[in-house]
């Protein structure tokens, strides 16, 4: 237990990855109301958005009215996916402290979800690299491997090609790279082997996991990495959210789930669980219809529940 990693982040994810594959489009009023909620209730590094054409994603159409809300809530990381350099211009123009780019280990995934197969996406990378540099900008930028574990189109995804364009992302300029379970075919012994090639080429730039719930293993999978010294995990709150193109990527782990097992464990998040709690709520009645997941609002925070100090 002193090995593992404290304080953890928890990213919330749910305004972008958990929005983007629901049928319900928020209305940015509402996102905004989840924005200032989830910061109250003491979330530093929240995605709020993507920068992709309106027809593609109508979901996350007022991406950069909700970045220009988060750029005003103080300590507040707010990172943009972004699939490309037209993203991640407008990214840059909006001030997004960090961009996320994926780049999936799975080329007929790559394929269907950013029309590139895994080398232009990291020739990709390369010119947000270089532009972010052109104008300036401070902008964290972030190669996330997404299908690490594994593909539903594809099938096995090698961990040698998992590594391999994780080094090529480093190479093309990476502030940091991370590694996704898309469409959660991960276990812990499957996590615990990956991180540990990924530790041997990242080093201190491997900066967190992202895991889906598909098979109920993403707690277990957020402990595995965790025993390896990983301290930031991305999550969306009620556990929705997957990947439009990648078919059987059902929700991500839940946020009140995951700032919950942690703070149980006496690993700090900065979480008050309790505000996130009541804002599952609210997210609840927000998305009538829709099928949130998740397990602690159910029975709610125990009598016996002490936060990390």
């Amino acid at each position: 237990m002193d090995k593992l990693p404290i304080p953890v982040v928890v990213r919330e994810v749910g305004l972008r990855d958990g929005l983007q594959s629901l049928a319900t489009v928020m209305p940015t009023a509402r996102k905004l109301e989840w924005l200032r909620a989830a910061h109250a209730a003491g979330q530093r590094e929240i995605e709020v958005g993507s920068f992709v054409p309106a027809k593609l994603l109508p979901q996350l159409a007022d991406t950069a009215e909700v970045l220009a809300c988060a750029s005003t809530l103080p300590g507040l990381l707010a990172s943009v996916l972004v699939p490309n350099l037209k993203g991640a211009q407008q990214a840059i123009a909006c001030g997004a402290d960090a961009v996320v780019v994926p780049v999936s280990a799975s080329r007929a995934h790559s394929l269907a979800n950013v029309r590139k197969t895994p080398e232009e996406a990291v020739a990709e990378f390369a010119r947000i690299r270089a532009a972010r540099d052109a104008s300036r900008s401070k902008m964290i930028l972030e190669g996330a491997i997404s299908t690490a574990f594994g593909c539903t189109i594809q099938g096995r995804v090698a961990p040698g090609e998992v590594m391999r364009l994780m080094q090529a992302l480093l190479d093309a300029g990476a502030d940091r790279v991370s590694l996704a379970d898309t469409v959660g075919y991960a276990d812990p012994a499957s996590v615990r082997r990956l991180f540990e090639k990924a530790l041997a080429i990242a080093g201190p730039r491997l900066c967190g996991g992202h895991f889906h719930d598909t098979r109920g293993l993403a707690l277990a999978n957020v402990f595995a990495a965790l025993e390896l010294g990983i301290n930031r995990f991305d999550a969306s709150l009620g556990g929705i959210g997957g990947c439009p193109y990648a078919p059987g990527a059902s929700g991500n782990v839940a946020s009140e789930d995951l700032a919950f097992m942690l703070e149980s464990m006496g690993i700090a998040t900065g979480i008050d669980l309790s505000a996130l709690l009541a804002l599952r709520a609210r997210l609840a009645g927000w998305l009538e219809g829709e099928t949130l997941h998740g397990a602690l609002w159910r029975a709610g925070l125990p009598k016996t529940f002490v936060p990390a100090a």
